[in-house]
């Protein structure tokens, strides 16, 4: 049989490593379709509910293995559908490909049926390299480059088949004439380490200074060895952006946890307090939690020079691979004789996670949200992968979660979009199938995409070797963080026809597809949940009723925050007296857990 177009894209994913494609079929992509079903080995097709989740899935796969993740899509409606998920990889640096259909060549600036500018549309998500492939000859070196620069660029890439080429003779060999191109698989060889000079220079700062500050993110993630051997070297205390909370452990002493409107009051302390910061692969943007311009001296390291001084002013600005940067730089550094700086930090984090375990046992109806992630952290398989949706799941997970090492987790960061808590988890799963899974979201969410993932989990889970994914959904019937918001940031009252959510039996859902099941709605049932999830035989769904009143109160609450919540409450805000009491219950626990400043 003669090999096609098709059949030649999926060999050379192959050759690239490429192991598995997520996506969803359509007649725009038939050929490539039938090229999948007609390999023998070694490529699996991951049928996703909606394009949307096929991307977030191929967003996940590179998160969780490191690999380039390859989605594919139809025409049209089905491109279209990808950019959500497409922008979620570009946000977070993730390499991603994204294989897309099209109309016939001959058809193309005809305004024919789904026939949409892909060139346009992607150029913006994709624009380290789109492009649209219009002779066989063009289809070796389309596939290369589109691998190739994802992965070295960390970026999102696209490449368009009309759908007539896809069927079309392959060409594997273009011929050695005029205006041909030949690419090639070869080993990429870079520089990971700057130069000894600047590493020098950048010990000479780190040295100088008498309180330092880390500040980790995702490009930290393997280099926690390194991490924890200079914060120890330098007395320093490690804060963490929400991508890079798999860094470090949490249980270590001066951990001071996520940084933000998400993130801790230690955190916070340390960047007030700190003369001189190190920050390690993060490209953390809210420049209100890191030090005043002018008070700290910085050194930052990240593998992308466009990133350098960025948002904060650096000293010195090293380009390299986070592990053998700090490994490079370990030796240069001095040993600190004076241990205050770092015991004042070990208190401050001593003392939040006293405030965070009474908050999360502070009085609610009928469960606070915060006792949910609370008794989570303990029961944490010791290879757990971690996924959390965007809204107030994330706020929970960000301080409540206590991440051993050895754990995985991300969510979505820069784009920070509703809805790829189960689709990662469901891409977790494929990379890592004798691993637990945990999704953490909220009903929104859950409304959003978690429905339609639950639908693949049932289809796919005899297939993995641990069964175990559990599903966490915060059901409490409210676009809870908007709703916050709307009064903290607008001074709104929370508006019900905006907000409200339909009640929806979660628990009963899953048991309709063959998982397991489980409605919690006593506080006292929650840790016996986690443990029934994690002792189950097949994928669960925890269905937490929790309480919307209680506040994703952020590490210090402005003048401005707390005369808009006022405002709110005056102007009738439906659950006024509810969230007021709350948040009195908070500051309390804060008061009685020795940590006023938590909350004033």
């Amino acid at each position: 049989m003669t090999q096609t177009v098709s059949d030649f894209v999926i060999e050379r994913l192959r050759q690239w490593g490429v192991r598995r494609i997520y996506g969803y079929p359509g007649d725009g992509i038939n050929g490539i379709v039938g090229a999948l079903d007609r390999v023998d080995d070694g490529m699996e097709f991951v049928q996703a509910r909606h394009e949307e989740l096929a991307a977030f899935m191929a967003c996940a796969h590179a998160k969780f293995s490191g690999e380039v993740g390859v989605c594919l899509a139809t025409s049209g409606p089905g491109a279209i559908h990808l950019l959500n998920g497409l922008y979620d990889a570009k946000l977070d640096h993730q390499p991603v490909v994204a294989l897309v259909g099209q109309q016939k060549r001959s058809a193309l600036g005809g305004d024919y049926q789904q026939e949409v500018d892909l060139l346009s549309l992607f150029k913006d998500v994709a624009h380290e390299f789109v492009q649209m492939a219009t002779s066989p000859e063009q289809v070796r070196h389309l596939i290369d480059r589109a691998m190739r620069i994802s992965r070295d660029r960390r970026a999102v890439t696209c490449v368009i088949f009309p759908n007539d080429l896809q069927e079309l003779p392959a060409v594997p060999v273009p011929p050695r004439e005029h205006g041909t191109v030949h690419s090639g698989i070869g080993i990429t060889a870079q520089s990971v380490v700057p130069p000894p000079d600047a590493l020098q220079y950048a010990a000479d700062i780190l040295n100088a200074g008498r309180k330092v500050a880390i500040l980790a993110g995702a490009g930290a993630l393997h280099a926690t060895d390194e991490l924890v051997a200079v914060a120890e070297r330098l007395g320093a205390g490690i804060a963490k952006a929400l991508l890079g909370k798999a860094a470090v452990p949490d249980d270590l002493p001066y951990v001071t946890g996520a940084i933000g409107v998400l993130g801790t009051r230690p955190s916070s302390w340390m960047m007030e307090e700190c003369d001189t910061l190190l920050i390690v692969g993060s490209s953390f943007p809210y420049a209100e939690f890191l030090p005043e311009e002018g008070q700290a001296l910085c050194v930052q390291i990240d593998t992308d020079a466009r990133a350098l001084g960025l948002r904060y002013p650096t000293e010195l600005g090293l380009t390299g691979d986070s592990r053998a940067t700090l490994a490079a730089l370990l030796p240069l550094l001095t040993p600190r004789s004076d241990s205050s700086w770092r015991e004042s930090i070990e208190s401050e984090v001593a003392r939040w996670w006293r405030v965070l375990e009474a908050r999360a046992h502070v009085r609610a109806s009928p469960i606070n949200p915060q006792r949910v992630f609370w008794e989570l952290s303990p029961r944490l398989p010791d290879d757990a992968v971690l996924t959390c949706d965007s809204g107030s799941a994330a706020n929970w997970y960000a301080r409540d979660v206590k991440l051993r090492r050895g754990m995985k987790a991300s969510l979505s960061g820069g784009l920070a979009t509703m809805g790829p808590a189960v689709p990662y988890a469901i891409s977790a799963k494929h990379v890592h199938p004798d691993r637990p899974v945990i999704a953490l979201l909220g009903d929104g969410a859950m409304q959003m995409n978690g429905l339609n993932g639950l639908i693949t989990i049932a289809r796919l889970w005899r297939e993995w070797s641990d069964p175990r994914l559990v599903v966490m959904v915060l059901n409490n019937r409210d676009l809870n963080l908007v709703s916050w918001e709307q009064r903290v940031l607008g001074g709104d009252p929370k508006f019900e026809a905006s907000q409200e959510l339909p009640d929806f039996p979660y628990a009963r859902f899953a048991q309709m597809l063959g998982l397991e099941g489980m409605r919690v709605d006593s506080p006292d049932a929650v840790g016996a949940a986690w443990d029934a999830a994690f002792a189950a035989d097949r994928p669960m769904l925890l269905e937490m009723v929790t309480d919307a009143a209680v506040p994703p109160l952020p590490p210090d609450v402005s003048l401005a925050q707390a005369k808009a919540y006022f405002s709110a409450l005056w102007q009738g805000d439906p659950e006024g007296m509810r969230t007021l009491k709350a948040v009195i219950r908070e500051y309390w626990a804060s008061l009685t857990a020795g940590r006023l400043e938590t909350t004033s």
